[in-house]
């Protein structure tokens, strides 16, 4: 993933852990991530979707976590905004007559779902939780 997305998910997703009971605004977060709030609604909307976080409008409004930051593992988060590849995109067009080139897409293809698997099962053992606990 190249890109700070993930980055920008777990840090909304912390500071909603380190704050259970409040409703923290996107304007908040942002200042926080120092990012325009519209980055941060952009990945609110895919948190809430993932059904990892709540949200509400008006002048009451904000998110929090739907659940408790102990339920939630960081590969939840990293599933919710991934949108790429661990490994960046393969070659859409390689010469079809080449020995490697007409077969090297299935073997990348391989690659690409072991890696991303690998990921996914070493953040799966790390909570939310365990994350935020170390801002203390």
């Amino acid at each position: 993933m190249n890109n700070t997305r993930f980055a920008t998910a777990v840090h909304i997703m912390t500071l909603l852990a380190k704050s259970p009971q409040e409703w923290l605004t996107s304007d908040w977060i942002a200042g926080s991530i120092n990012v325009n709030a519209v980055v941060v609604r952009k990945e609110i909307s895919v948190l809430r979707e993932a059904g990892l976080i709540i949200s509400r409008q008006g002048k009451e409004g904000g998110c929090h976590l739907a659940k408790n930051a102990d339920q939630i593992n960081i590969s939840d988060i990293y599933a919710a905004v991934k949108n790429t590849e661990v490994l960046g995109k393969k070659n859409q067009n390689p010469n079809p007559a080449c020995s490697v080139g007409k077969e090297i897409n299935n073997h990348l293809n391989t690659l690409f779902e072991d890696t991303d698997q690998l990921v996914l099962n070493f953040l799966g053992d790390k909570s939310l939780q365990e994350f935020s606990e170390q801002f203390e």
